[in-house]
């Protein structure tokens, strides 16, 4: 493909295709790598989620595949052409930049990078079949689903997130754990006070997850004592990692400027990275709200930045 598309976005999540979505209506016509391997599948973490309250205009609820696919379906109608490929190299050393997946070599004067974060998870063996059936990565996403509410709940982990999110379940679920491996929290201060101090957060010290248990969905949690060796089953209808997330951007490794865990460093105020010409959007910068309304926020800000660095540059009218 030897012609130079205006913009590549790199990533499906609802961050690249509002960017898609603006890009194309802009007379852009955006061209998205939607990603596979990178991000888990096509479409990002939504699609692991079985059920999405939080997301405005759905006031019953949609599915995270369903709402997916109605993204796609906006970026399509508005000419957006999508490859479902991983990128698996890009070159912003030279004008136009060059984006390369297994199939295919792309040039681009400008490009978007969504290609979002993976949730780390701990591989227990009953984990795969009880994902989505009781367990979770995002507590904000999923903890005021109906069947959590009034009952008791976990969180794995130590740090701010793991005791925010244990915070906020504490507002659905009768009770919540919260097992963390050392005999202190990793928190900031104000936070291990707040996790201390709440009437129904209860902390499993020196304590890991074994594995989660249930037949359809999750009914408890096989924990062990890092200290005694003592194993025990804890009744959960919620277990929640809160164990960090991995942002995917390891090929952009050596251009981009990363900060220590990884997540692109944006100039302030903007969503523009240190290359010209390259922008980032959604959970891939943000580690900090990683829902799917303020990755479709910065989506909208991201294309709109690049039609007017486009037009700036004389490469779009």
């Amino acid at each position: 493909m030897s012609d130079v598309r205006n913009v590549v976005i790199v990533g499906s999540g609802p961050a690249g295709h509002t960017a898609a979505i603006y890009s194309a209506r802009a007379n852009l016509s955006p061209f998205m790598f939607e990603g596979y391997v990178m991000g888990g599948s096509a479409g990002g973490q939504l699609t692991t989620t079985t059920e999405v309250e939080n997301y405005p205009g759905f006031p019953e609820g949609i599915g995270g595949p369903e709402l997916m696919q109605l993204f796609r379906k906006q970026s399509e109608r508005f000419g957006t052409e999508m490859v479902q490929e991983d990128v698996i190299s890009a070159d912003f050393s030279q004008r136009p930049f060059v984006l390369k997946s297994e199939n295919r070599e792309v040039k681009a004067h400008s490009v978007i990078i969504s290609t979002g974060a993976t949730a780390k998870r701990m591989g227990v063996p009953n984990e795969e079949k009880m994902w989505n059936n009781g367990m979770s990565a995002c507590a904000v996403c999923d903890g005021a689903l109906p069947m959590f509410r009034n009952q008791p709940l976990m969180v794995i982990g130590g740090g701010d997130t793991a005791v925010e999110e244990a915070t906020y379940l504490a507002k659905f679920g009768s009770v919540v754990y919260l097992v963390h491996r050392r005999d202190e929290l990793r928190a900031s201060r104000i936070m291990q006070e707040r996790a201390l101090k709440h009437p129904k957060l209860e902390i499993l010290w020196d304590t890991v997850l074994e594995d989660a248990v249930g037949e359809d969905y999750l009914t408890g949690a096989s924990l062990k004592n890092i200290k005694t060796g003592e194993a025990r089953q804890v009744e959960v209808a919620g277990l929640f990692y809160a164990i960090g997330h991995t942002p995917n951007t390891a090929i952009f490794n050596g251009q981009l400027d990363l900060d220590d865990a990884g997540y692109i460093k944006l100039k302030a105020g903007t969503q523009e990275t240190n290359i010209e010409g390259v922008f980032a959007a959604g959970d891939v910068h943000d580690h900090k709200y990683r829902q799917a309304i303020t990755a479709a926020g910065t989506g909208c800000a991201a294309s709109l930045e690049a039609e007017r660095w486009l037009a700036e540059k004389g490469f779009a009218g």
